[in-house]
């Protein structure tokens, strides 16, 4: 059921020892959001604790780095940025068919919560959940607004992706204008321009990676294990790539794979007209028009005609 910001503060107040649960392969958004609601929750004296199939990311310390993990028995589940049980890994299992809350910006969203605050047209879940707490009148700490600041920079591409609206720049300079304290700089730099040595080398090889498919207007990049061992590259240090795939002149759509352990992620992106959440819905996967995903298993050449006649189809 899609609820209001009305309804959402009446479940937030009233509820008690929750779970908060963001999605794979953790990205700024879904971990500023998992950490920005713990605060919240903590402000309202309910205690909390953050879950995720993966570990945090390094680059996301300053976020996590502080947060304590109490022991309680979950009364309360909430999902944060997560438009499918099925994100959740791990914890589906345990969780996937008791979340009471979801908070989301997806327009895939699955409505698997019995309550979903769902805003399609925010740049970030942290978005939502900013607009949620001014909503409750509510006086965020400047934790909180480190993790909801750097969800809506990272998700919007630091405000250069198509997700990005004038709310979303009336929402950061609101931010920068009442946290005069927080280095909103700092945070940048270190979400986009700070990069390890396997990284920067992986960048330099990337160009020659890209394969090209149906006259130039799919461009697929692949990275595998071997890959990644070779120049000394962790999977999370791959996060930010998949915008690079539509930057060939003749790009209508980008894919970029990554392998896990037990599968490939494929981010898609559109250049412009294609919606790459519609193509990734036939693969089981979804997201936002311009930027989507799926997860698919098996040999990366059968992937690669899998997702080409996809993209083929759409096209």
């Amino acid at each position: 059921m899609y609820i209001g910001f009305s309804e959402a503060e009446t479940f937030i107040r009233n509820c008690k020892d929750a779970v908060i649960i963001t999605h794979r392969n953790p990205d700024g958004d879904c971990t500023g959001a998992g950490f920005a609601m713990k605060e919240i929750l903590k402000q309202l004296g309910i205690r909390s604790r953050v879950v995720c199939h993966d570990v945090f990311p390094k680059r996301y310390d300053f976020l996590t780095g502080d947060a304590e993990d109490e022991d309680f028995e979950p009364q309360t589940i909430i999902a944060v940025d997560v438009a499918d049980k099925k994100l959740m890994g791990k914890y589906e299992e345990i969780y996937g068919d008791k979340v009471q809350l979801c908070i989301d910006h997806h327009v895939s969203n699955r409505n698997y919560a019995e309550k979903t605050l769902l805003r399609a047209d925010a740049a970030a879940a942290c978005e939502v959940i900013y607009d949620l707490a001014k909503f409750m009148g509510l006086k965020l700490t400047k934790h909180c607004i480190e993790c909801l600041y750097t969800g809506i920079a990272t998700d919007s591409g630091c405000f250069r992706f198509a997700c990005t609206t004038p709310h979303t720049h009336e929402v950061a300079a609101e931010m920068m204008r009442e946290y005069s304290d927080i280095n909103f700089t700092k945070i940048n730099r270190n979400m986009f321009d700070v990069k390890s040595a396997g990284r920067i080398r992986l960048e330099s090889r990337l160009n020659d990676m890209i394969e090209t498919y149906i006259y130039g207007k799919l461009c697929i990049i692949a990275v595998t294990k071997d890959i990644m061992e070779e120049l000394g590259v962790s999977e999370d240090e791959l996060e930010g790539f998949a915008p690079l795939t539509i930057q060939y002149e003749n790009a209508e759509v980008g894919i970029f794979i990554r392998q896990r352990a037990d599968d490939y992620k494929c981010s898609f992106r559109s250049a412009d007209k294609v919606n790459v959440s519609e193509i990734c819905e036939t693969l089981g996967g979804g997201g936002h028009e311009k930027a989507a995903g799926c997860n698919l298993s098996g040999d990366l050449e059968d992937i690669k005609k899998q997702l080409i006649a996809a993209v083929c189809r759409a096209l």
